[in-house]
């Protein structure tokens, strides 16, 4: 594989390359499946990757493993002594935990104290210590910040690092390997780690392949970002698609510029068209995805990007649903006209 010297602020291709020698053994390479379904309905090669088959259903185990792994291989085990810590109820609590106790690492993931008790049990079994504090989320990050502070704890951020997007972007480079002549990848956008990440990768090796972004039609900080032209606060909506909700940070160091720098196409989806397309992976594909997996065929489905003719790479992100937003995601497509 022939690669320019592309460096997208701060996340270069060698970077990428590092944490793909840093993760193996410790994370999937997930497959890339064709979907004869998808490829017969928009005349184009429609492939799928599956990061919802990572050991904890989401591709966020790339970005927290490389991070924690990279900390040890330059800081040493004892600067680690102290353990880890994040707040989250998703798929990065999850990652933290689970990379933390393959690495030999002390983690602390910190909730409110509303959080369900099978969340709080499903962290633990990953071999992270729960922490509850506080009837919030804010509040579970005022812990995390004080841990950091004055336990000498070590955060790890959810996107906005470079260790953490090229950790993602290890995606991109398996993409590569498997589809070297691909037109086009479509991420879900948020914080922008996983768009960044792979975008980094793609634009490296291939610079005329197009990286498309799509985000929440309500509720999408990086959108809002990017259209003011500096970072600001959104106020959260309820979304099939919530794991693309939350801010991006006022003062973000990484991905917003990283985003500006990989991202070709930006577009936004409404609900009905992420449930339907979480119904249509399930019902034609036989693939389980939350909703934020499901915005790069929504988008498709919308009409907001024509692959007519293209090879393109769905980057299908997680599989964390529960069986209630299923049936939701399967009443909120039931009540309007595909699409």
């Amino acid at each position: 594989m022939q690669a320019s010297t592309c460096s997208a602020h701060g996340v270069s291709l060698d970077e990428i390359f590092k944490a793909r020698h840093r993760i193996a053994g410790q994370v999937t390479r997930t497959p890339l499946v064709l979907s004869r379904s998808l490829s017969e309905r928009f005349d184009a090669e429609v492939y799928l990757k599956l990061e919802t088959l990572q050991p904890t259903g989401a591709f966020k185990l790339r970005g927290a493993t490389n991070m924690i792994a990279a900390l040890l291989e330059r800081d040493g085990r004892d600067a680690l002594a102290r353990g880890v810590t994040t707040a989250s109820t998703g798929n990065h609590g999850r990652a933290v935990a689970y990379a933390a106790s393959r690495l030999g690492v002390p983690a602390v993931i910190c909730l409110s104290r509303l959080v369900p008790a099978n969340k709080v049990a499903a962290i633990e079994a990953l071999g992270a210590q729960v922490r509850q504090v506080g009837a919030s989320q804010d509040e579970a990050f005022m812990e995390v910040a004080r841990l950091v502070e004055q336990e000498g704890m070590t955060l790890i951020p959810p996107f906005d690092d470079p260790l953490i997007a090229a950790g993602q972007g290890t995606i991109g480079i398996e993409l590569l390997e498997e589809l070297p002549e691909l037109d086009r990848v479509i991420v879900g956008l948020s914080g922008g780690g996983l768009l960044g990440g792979i975008g980094a990768a793609i634009k490296g090796v291939r610079p005329a392949a197009r990286v498309s972004g799509v985000s929440l039609a309500e509720g999408a900080a990086m959108h809002a970002s990017l259209t003011a032209g500096y970072p600001v606060e959104v106020d959260e909506v309820e979304s099939l698609g919530d794991s693309l909700g939350g801010g991006i940070g006022l003062d973000n160091r990484c991905t917003f510029e990283l985003v500006k720098q990989v991202m070709d196409d930006h577009c936004q989806v409404s609900e009905r068209a992420i449930a339907q397309a979480m119904v249509d992976l399930l019902e034609h594909d036989k693939i389980l995805v939350e909703g934020a997996a499901a915005v790069g065929l929504a988008a498709m489905a919308q009409g907001h990007l024509d692959v007519r003719g293209e090879r393109v790479v769905l980057v299908l992100s997680g599989n964390g649903v529960s069986l209630d937003t299923l049936d939701q995601a399967r009443r909120c497509a039931a009540d309007g006209p595909r699409g």
